[in-house]
């Protein structure tokens, strides 16, 4: 059974910088989609980023392009999303998907995945 386990998250004031890492544990293919979400109390996950590791072939979310960085280290099967000029607006509960395949055009979308992580929380100070 594929877990994930997301650490990194903290607390930064704003400009800051931080990288989340996402831990893969269990059997995966070769080729796999990945993304970050993020959740705010009473709003809906958003999808921020994603990666098809076989590709590979990224996507981000309009308001965290040229912010933020998906990338996937093989040697140790971690995705990480590094996250640049933080803005308050950033804080909320970061969560890790994985899914085995994907259509590039869904890349960012929550049902997309079946399998989360318990999720890293991100809080922007201004």
């Amino acid at each position: 059974q594929v877990q994930l386990r997301e650490s990194g998250g903290g607390s930064v004031q704003a400009g800051g910088s931080l990288k989340l890492s996402c831990a893969i544990s269990g059997d995966t293919p070769s080729s796999i989609c990945m993304a970050w979400f993020r959740q705010v109390p009473g709003k809906a996950r958003e999808g921020v980023a994603a990666i098809v590791t076989g590709g590979p072939l990224t996507d981000y979310a309009t308001s965290v392009k040229g912010r933020f960085t998906i990338s996937q280290d093989a040697a140790t099967n971690t995705i990480n999303l590094q996250i640049d000029s933080l803005k308050p607006e950033d804080t909320a509960m970061y969560y890790c998907a994985l899914q085995n395949s994907c259509h590039r055009t869904t890349l960012l979308l929550e049902r997309t995945y079946r399998t989360w992580g318990q999720g890293t929380q991100v809080t922007v100070s201004s």
